[in-house]
């Protein structure tokens, strides 16, 4: 071989060729290893990573005994990987044959995506989790997730509201509380190996989710359930539309009970009609009849112009104000006040409510706390409706003394009477008792907003309210070895124009033991078929309940002392309690300072209209007429 100019030449070449190559290949080795290592780095690590957000447990909801009524479990949630998915439409219909809730025409379009991540169902049911498990499907992984689950199913469920999948409350005590139940996410990064499981390593960044603060009610799980199931057995043999019913403990306004019917269970929420969620007790107004005599009675007891022993001709069941007729349901002569209460006479609280005048019945009924929102912990609380008093009008006062031209709230009402029933305190109800693991106490006393009457008021309503119970409307309500007070009421449901004839809202609202309360109700049903007086459907159910709650509550019943022996005549000389006072016949016009009516009343006016059974209240007014329409319950 020989060794010429030409063959150097060739040499040199062949030699630096393969120095320019190894340069070159050298300089990409830097570009791919240094310069653009951190994008491949990430990418790569986006390939074989990926951060995920996990839901912290929310808080436990305990019961005034500790039972558990909201817990979070620890479920499997299903996440694809689009690229490592073969066949994006046969893996859809595999995965929505397990759960048919998935669309599985939008789910094969999103395993067909070039994307990283996509989820594919969010905490679901162990059982069906197995099942996907089973399928070993590329590309299919889990993670697991916090599920909020409520043991007790439908029990005071639209007091617990409900949780969506981002873990957040939707309702109830789960959305009002739910920075303080929610807690704080964590994130985690996993590593997808070989055989498509999901890998943690320690040396992966990771940030465990931090756990929400308990909540302790002071609703009781055992009265909730009595009130739910008495409630729900009403509205059902009663034939109504539906049904509510609140307790309270009248010394420190926590609520023992409320309930609702129909309701839902909060563990599959979507599956109702969302009409169901509504916490009907303290969301929906509805004009208080009778019931609401309670007020105008502490008014009237209140301003010193009325006793319970005085007398008020109530016209024999009608009254004519100016040019319109207001009628009762039967008619009723010549009875003391503590009788126009038991007997539910409209005549007669309208004479009390013209003496008493438009601002002090205004000032009373704002006082007890009508026309605002009672304060409670739970969303969506409705203030009801009270009219200013400049915009009242000359029959307002009429309607307004017994239930009609105003509406309320079963929760308004109930915290109402409790003012009554504890001698006068108008307390802030509240569910929640306690938070946190120390237990802190929301209100360490009772929360008291007001004192919209005294305590001497207060005694003297007590009696009548009772007296209601042993003589009057109430009588339903009686609990043997108890002693119950209480008003029924049974409102005419507004409809345009004035108000109907065949729907009504019978109620009842009431404490006991009337002596020493430990409990004050109400329970309210619409649109009952058949019988609708509140003696007849809402009482009962009151008194029912009372004696279950009072036993549960350990309150013993007293045994009145044995006097006639069986068989023995009663002593026919019975002493009778004397008037402390002789009684006060009220005259049959009325002087009224803030708006004096000029001949209001028409002299021997009598009803026509139908009677109703022995022991009912008088709730109606003339047809088509009454108060300010409101909207039903």
């Amino acid at each position: 071989m020989r060794s010429g100019p030409s063959g150097l030449s060739r040499l040199q070449l062949v030699i630096w060729g393969l120095a320019v190559w190894v340069v070159l290949i050298a300089c990409r080795f830097y570009q791919l290893q240094v310069v653009r290592y951190d994008h491949y780095a990430g990418k790569a690590e986006r390939q074989q990573q990926r951060v995920v957000v996990l839901d912290p447990p929310r808080g436990t909801i305990y019961d005034s005994r500790g039972r558990e009524l909201a817990v979070s479990v620890q479920v499997d949630s299903a996440y694809a990987v689009p690229p490592q998915i073969q066949d994006a439409k046969a893996a859809a219909a595999a995965i929505t044959r397990i759960l048919p809730g998935l669309d599985g025409a939008r789910l094969a379009r999103q395993l067909a995506q070039d994307r990283e991540f996509v989820w594919v169902a969010r905490k679901i049911d162990p059982p069906l989790a197995a099942k996907l498990h089973a399928l070993d499907l590329p590309g299919l992984y889990f993670v697991r997730e916090s599920k909020r689950y409520y043991p007790m199913r439908e029990l005071a469920a639209q007091v617990l509201g409900y949780v969506g999948t981002d873990n957040h409350g939707l309702g109830g005590l789960e959305l009002i509380y739910d920075k303080l139940v929610s807690g704080k996410p964590g994130k985690r990064t996993v590593l997808r190996d070989a055989r498509r499981g999901t890998a943690v390593s320690p040396a992966l960044s990771f940030a465990d989710p931090e756990p929400g603060q308990d909540l302790y009610l002071t609703l009781d799980a055992a009265i909730q359930h009595l009130v739910e199931s008495e409630l729900a057995r009403t509205v059902k043999e009663r034939g109504a539309s539906r049904g509510s019913a609140v307790f309270l403990d009248p010394e420190t306004g926590g609520v023992l009970a409320m309930a609702n019917y129909p309701s839902f269970d909060p563990n599959r929420f979507g599956d109702f009609e969302p009409s169901l969620w509504r916490n009907r007790s303290i969301m929906d107004i509805y004009e208080p009849g009778s019931t609401f005599k309670v007020v105008t009675a502490a008014a009237a007891l209140g301003s010193g112009k009325v006793r319970p022993e005085d007398m008020f001709d109530c016209e024999m069941g009608a009254i004519v104000l100016s040019g319109h007729r207001i009628r009762d349901s039967h008619p009723h002569g010549v009875l003391s006040f503590a009788d126009v209460i038991a007997k539910s006479s409209n005549v007669g609280v309208i004479k009390a409510a013209l003496l008493v005048g438009d601002e002090g019945m205004y000032r009373t009924i704002s006082g007890f706390g009508f026309g605002q929102a009672t304060g409670i912990d739970l969303p969506g609380e409705s203030p009801g409706i009270l009219h200013p008093l400049k915009s009242w009008r000359p029959l307002d006062k009429a309607y307004i003394s017994f239930g009609q031209g105003i509406s309320v709230t079963p929760i308004q009402l109930a915290a109402a009477v409790t003012a009554v029933a504890n001698g006068g305190n108008l307390l802030r109800p509240h569910i929640v008792a306690a938070t946190g693991p120390m237990r802190r106490a929301l209100f360490p006393a009772p929360p008291v907003v007001g004192h919209p009457l005294t305590p001497e008021t207060a005694l003297v309503l007590k009696a009548m309210l009772e007296g209601v119970v042993t003589t009057g409307t109430g009588r339903s309500a009686a609990i043997a070895g108890y002693r119950v007070a209480g008003k029924t009421g049974t409102a005419q449901i507004p409809v345009a124009g004035g108000y109907s004839h065949s729907g009504y809202f019978p109620s009842f609202v009431g404490f006991a033991p009337a002596d020493r309360p430990r409990l004050v109700g109400v329970v309210a049903v619409a649109e009952p078929r058949g019988q609708y007086y509140g003696g007849q459907v809402a009482a009962p159910v009151f008194g029912a309940l009372a004696r279950q709650i009072l036993l549960y509550m350990n309150v013993r019943p007293e045994r009145a002392p044995l006097v006639v022996w069986p068989g023995e005549r009663p002593p026919g000389d019975i002493v009778t309690a004397k008037l402390a006072a002789p009684p006060r016949v009220v005259p049959a016009a009325f002087p009224d300072d803030e708006d004096p009516p000029p001949s209001l009343l028409l002299e021997g006016a009598s009803v026509s209209g139908p009677a109703g059974p022995a022991g009912a209240e008088s709730e109606h007014s003339a047809p088509g007429a009454g108060g300010r329409s409101h909207a039903p319950f």
